[in-house]
């Protein structure tokens, strides 16, 4: 109840925050930031998973949701986080693709969890990843087809952060200018 409060107070405090799109010569490129916590909801210790897509550095979609199944670990939380945004990010790139606009660029898919990169990128099966085999050679084939790359990113970089935990009003607030967040009453 406590969180609800603190959402209803910030709705109230911010009637004129909106997203700007701004002009953007790179108009093609896709970017993705996924995150996952590990086992949070109290009830049933499921994953949360949560993404920002962003077409020409403007942002398009977000979405944060419980995942289906109990994840073992935080990297298979996060691994599945890593696929569900990718899949966002391949319709956005069909989209744009049936507008016409054919990119040739790389989506770049930001995961802050160094293990759930490692297992993208490594071709051996394991005992320990076998739980997440589909999404891992589904995320796979994209890398080896160059259609997507994962760049590093620090945690305290990783805006998908604000979908799946919660932050201190400063770090939600950089956020938020980092997401095209303005005010739109604000004195320019």
């Amino acid at each position: 109840m406590n969180a609800v409060m603190r959402i209803l107070r910030y709705l109230k405090n911010a009637p004129g925050k909106g997203i700007l799109f701004a002009k953007n010569v790179n108009h093609q490129s896709i970017e993705v930031y996924t995150d996952a916590d590990w086992a949070g909801a109290m009830d049933d210790r499921r994953s949360t998973s949560g993404y920002f897509t962003f077409g020409g550095g403007n942002l398009v979609t977000w979405k944060s949701k419980k995942q289906n199944v109990v994840a073992r670990s935080s990297a298979e939380a996060e691994f599945r986080g890593m696929a569900l945004g990718l899949c966002e990010a391949l319709w956005l790139r069909l989209l744009l693709q049936d507008l016409g606009y054919l990119s040739r660029q790389p989506i770049r898919l930001f995961c802050d969890n160094k293990v759930a990169c490692d297992i993208a990128y490594n071709p051996v099966q394991h005992d320990r990843t076998k739980h997440v085999e589909v999404d891992r050679f589904f995320i796979k084939e994209k890398l080896d087809d160059k259609i997507v790359e994962l760049p590093k990113i620090q945690s305290e970089d990783q805006l998908a952060d604000i979908l799946t935990k919660a932050v201190s009003s400063q770090v939600f607030s950089k956020f938020l200018d980092k997401l095209g967040m303005c005010d739109i009453y604000a004195p320019t």
